[in-house]
């Protein structure tokens, strides 16, 4: 019988099951692609740190002559390798970029410690100074991959060293080389930042041939430095106890390299979440869609089976052959639905997880697959048979249905009967073969305008954050640097007068930088050195350190500590220890070795009682709004050049990674508000149509009373109308409130300044354009009960 019924449905109402097949196919794809890709972009860190001999620190004494070898030596050292502590290649390919800034010094790079995945090609010849390997992000900007050539340009000799007035600000004058790229590679260290050009790597041989010119004929350019330790995390409070021996007591700059993967992995796990729930509104939404026309399909059948059960059709019978068809369109949705899902994977993840993804491409997750290759005919198999159920019951008495009390006042009032019909239809369920899916409505209206209310308040969030460097820590514009390893290359003091004295200057900080410590923890301490007007801290709460024995301190330094506002920290350099009350909580200075969230500011007399000297010494620039950095450099350049030729140099200061990262996750908030107010336009839409179906005998006797077609018109307008206030009502505080927290919590992993975002033109035009969409819903249902067939209507009742 099942076989035979099949036989017909195939035959009579095809395309109806084509339809369905469709729908689960385009759900299902974009349901299993959100969260495979979801379960892939939270694995990819820890898949990448299995395959690579991650570092542990990265040891920045910034010291000419510091005894590597001394560090190699110590038991808890598994790998070591070294870098130039200063030093930005050129390409000609990159004109605006400076591509190459980490230049290894040693043949244990990509070997011994933060070996690669190799995306493509090979690692370089440690021996060939013309071999290079790029990351994934500079094939992209560049243009340029595997056995392509870029030209490097290397700094003369006069013009090699710490020195940056040496190099006069002026282009590379020494050898220009013409580098092969024979390989793409990815490791943490390696890897691409958001927002970033990618790099490019030179092979070790490089500063083999080259060594005065990328460290100067002395060789008094720092050697910065990578280590592995054999006990990874665990073993660096011994690792810095034996480095503080080795070094003779200097207290050396070292960066946990966990700090950088636990931060990857919360901003992994915010893209993560939005992906997941991108994918459960997908869900959420093919529910509605896919499920109407599962119950319209089922009750059809049962309007066709319900003559059987006059020959001995059981209801279990009836069930037994209504769901065939629909289960059968739905396993070949579903089949089409793997067979999309398979290839759409390359697409992720995205964001922070692409840039930490060994295995970039087509990757096939049978456990998600397999799972919903299995749920989805369950779904489509019980839903048409609830409705074919429903549609073979007896009908028996039904009881009346719940009454409104707002339909009620309604009509106490004396508002028109159209008017009031409508509130009925979208308000009062009723019950029986009358019922209409009000709660679902309800609730899909409510749903689609918070959601989008959600997203787009936290996109306006992305966008502030994205538009003012200040959330992060730069109301400063400009850096200028003076000198480094405790020797300035010129007075400070002349050039910082002469810099405040600038009408396009509006303050400047005095800062010089040493690494500190609290307990074991290393923390990178800046003075806070107003010269004439004062810059303020970018600060998310608190003071500014005012006394010697007060302390700001960035978000991930107060976390790590456990420190809040009035505690008290010790914090110590070479000259001892001191105790410190927190007086705020504030960003940090971006270096290319540090973060803007980690750190600690103190006054300059509270400085000179911890420390001697300074590893970096420069000072910080707010520029009159509307004025140009570049300009604004040039001149002050110029300004504060002394008789001997010899001037500061100013730059831009270095952009946080966290700038891309937190645009990595403004496209999926307004994608996720998408689907949900398709689910609410789905939900209104059929209980529109439900209930101009279900209701037609109301329809009907008010039309033999006198009712009109526009009167018909206007109740399901009406209803449409009302559906969407309800959901407005409750949706806009909602939607508002939910997109504040999220964009909290993402400032927070970040971390930025947090700012309660707001979408004006959102809730401006919401309201218009859902009743606009509610009026255009109606139209077709409206259009349906205004010209129903009166006399065919109370015949059928």
């Amino acid at each position: 019988m099942i076989l035979v019924w099949l036989r017909l449905e195939l035959s009579r109402r095809w395309r109806s099951l084509v339809v369905l097949s469709l729908l689960v196919a385009f759900a299902g794809a974009t349901v299993m692609t959100s969260v495979a890709g979801a379960r892939r972009g939270e694995s990819a860190v820890d898949r990448l740190l299995a395959g690579t001999l991650p570092a542990t620190l990265a040891v920045l004494p910034n010291q000419t002559g510091f005894d590597w070898a001394a560090v190699r030596r110590l038991p808890d050292v598994a790998a070591v390798t070294t870098f130039p502590g200063y030093t930005a290649l050129p390409l000609d390919e990159a004109p605006d970029d400076e591509l190459s800034s980490f230049v290894p010094a040693d043949a244990d790079a990509m070997r011994t410690i933060e070996r690669p995945i190799i995306l493509a090609g090979r690692l370089a010849d440690p021996a060939k100074a013309e071999e290079a390997v790029v990351t994934a992000e500079f094939v992209r900007a560049a243009g340029r991959g595997v056995g392509d050539t870029v030209t490097l340009r290397l700094p003369s000799l006069d013009q090699a060293g710490p020195d940056p007035d040496a190099r006069d600000n002026a282009a590379p004058r020494g050898p220009v080389l013409r580098i092969t790229i024979v390989g793409v590679i990815r490791s943490f260290w390696y890897a691409d930042e958001a927002g970033g050009h990618g790099k490019l790597i030179p092979s070790p041989g490089l500063l083999a041939r080259y060594r005065a010119n990328l460290l100067g004929t002395a060789g008094d350019t720092p050697l910065n430095g990578l280590v592995r330790l054999r006990g990874g995390e665990q073993g660096v409070p011994r690792f810095r106890a034996d480095l503080a021996r080795v070094a003779g007591g200097a207290n050396i700059d070292i960066v946990n390299r966990a700090e950088a993967v636990r931060h990857t992995r919360d901003v992994i796990g915010f893209e993560s979440a939005c992906l997941l729930a991108f994918g459960l509104a997908a869900f959420l939404a093919a529910l509605v869609l896919v499920g109407q026309a599962i119950i319209r399909y089922g009750a059809a059948s049962a309007a066709e089976l319900r003559a059987l059960t006059a020959v001995g059709l059981t209801r279990t019978q009836g069930v037994r052959l209504a769901i065939a068809g629909p289960v059968l369109a739905a396993v070949a949705g579903t089949a089409i639905a793997v067979g999309l899902a398979v290839p759409a994977s390359a697409w992720l993840p995205f964001g922070a997880a692409a840039a930490r993804e060994p295995d970039p491409g087509v990757d096939v997750d049978w456990l998600v697959l397999g799972g919903f290759a299995v749920l989805i005919p369950v779904l489509v198999a019980a839903g048409t048979a609830v409705a074919v159920w429903a549609g073979l019951s007896a009908p028996g008495r039904v009881p009346p249905g719940r009454r409104s009390a707002v339909v009620a006042a309604m009509a106490a009032a004396g508002l028109p009967v159209a008017v009031v019909v409508g509130a009925r239809f979208a308000l009062e369920p009723g019950q029986g073969a009358r019922a209409v899916p009000v709660r679902p409505a309800l609730l899909g209206a409510v749903t689609g305008v918070f959601g989008v209310l959600a997203a787009f308040t936290f996109s306006a969030g992305v966008a502030d954050a994205a538009a003012n460097p200040a959330r992060f820590g730069q109301n400063y514009q400009l850096m200028v640097i003076f000198g480094f390893g405790g020797q300035d290359f010129l007075p400070p003091r002349p050039v910082l007068d002469t810099v405040a004295d600038d009408a396009d200057v509006l303050g400047v900080i005095d800062m010089r930088v040493a690494g500190g410590r609290s307990g074991e923890l290393p923390v990178v301490t800046y003075t806070y050195e107003p010269v004439g007007a004062p810059v303020p801290l970018v600060l998310t709460e608190g003071r500014a350190p005012a006394a010697d024995d007060e302390v700001v301190l960035a978000p991930v330094s107060a976390r790590q500590l456990g420190a809040g506002i009035g505690a008290t920290i010790p914090l110590a350099g070479d000259k001892g220890s001191r105790a410190l009350r927190v007086t705020g909580i504030g960003f940090g200075v971006e270096s290319s070795t540090r973060g803007y969230d980690s750190g600690a500011w103190v006054t300059g007399p509270g400085y000179d009682q911890l420390f001697t000297g300074f590893k970096e010494h420069g000072g910080l620039l707010v520029l009159r709004q509307g004025s140009s950095p570049d300009a604004v450099a040039a001149r002050l350049t110029r300004a504060a050049t002394g008789p001997d030729g010899i001037g500061p140099l100013l730059t831009e200061p270095f952009a946080p990674r966290q700038f891309g990262e937190i645009r990595n996750v403004r496209v999926l908030p307004l994608v996720l508000g998408g689907f949900l107010a398709l689910l609410a336009v789905g939900a209104v839409g059929h209980a529109l149509i439900v209930a101009v179906r279900r209701r037609g005998h109301d329809l009907a006797v008010l039309r033999a009373l006198g009712m009109t077609r526009g009167q018909c018109r206007l109740a399901v307008v009406t209803q449409a109308g009302a559906i969407t206030t309800l959901g407005l009502l409750a949706g806009i505080p909602l939607g508002m409130a939910l997109g504040r927290i999220l964009w909290r919590a993402a400032a927070g992993i970040m971390p930025l300044q947090y700012q309660p975002p707001t979408s004006p033109w959102t809730l401006i035009l919401i309201v218009p354009l859902a009743l606009l969409v509610a009026a255009l819903l109606a139209a077709g249902p409206g259009r349906h009960a205004g010209h129903r067939n009166l006399g065919q209507a109370l015949r059928a009742e």
